[in-house]
């Protein structure tokens, strides 16, 4: 449909720009976001933002790619891939959305050893702010 093309069109926009303007009007006001690496969901815009920011920093260098999707009328679930450090990171973005903005957010990685590395380059960004 056009509303999955449109959320995951500029998804994907971020993805490669990195220009956070795209977030004000992809993001639910009440998005939640579901870390990997924190155990408690986020839940607003505000701290959203700062995640995806933070992990486009992080993750979104030139060996990030998505390597497969699966839509359907309100959810999409990308896998993506990437090193950082040498070390293989795998994960999976579950993107929730309702008319034109994404409601819900949730990143799984793995293996173990790439978690670690990401709550630790995480970390060093969001304790800045």
């Amino acid at each position: 449909s056009y509303r999955l093309i449109m959320v995951i069109k500029n998804w994907h926009n971020f993805v490669q720009t990195k220009d956070a303007s795209i977030l004000d009007d992809l993001l639910s006001e009440n998005i939640i976001f579901y870390s990997p690496v924190v155990h408690s969901p986020q839940i607003g815009i505000s701290i959203t933002k700062k995640y995806l920011i933070a992990a486009s920093g992080v993750l979104f260098n030139n060996t990030f790619k998505y390597i497969n999707e699966i839509h359907n009328k309100h959810y999409a679930i990308c896998e993506f891939e990437c090193e950082l450090n040498g070390i293989y990171i795998n994960g999976v973005d579950i993107i929730k959305w309702k008319k034109h903005k994404i409601t819900s957010f949730k990143v799984m990685v793995r293996p173990l050893k790439s978690i670690l590395l990401l709550k630790e380059k995480m970390s060093e960004i969001l304790i800045k702010d």
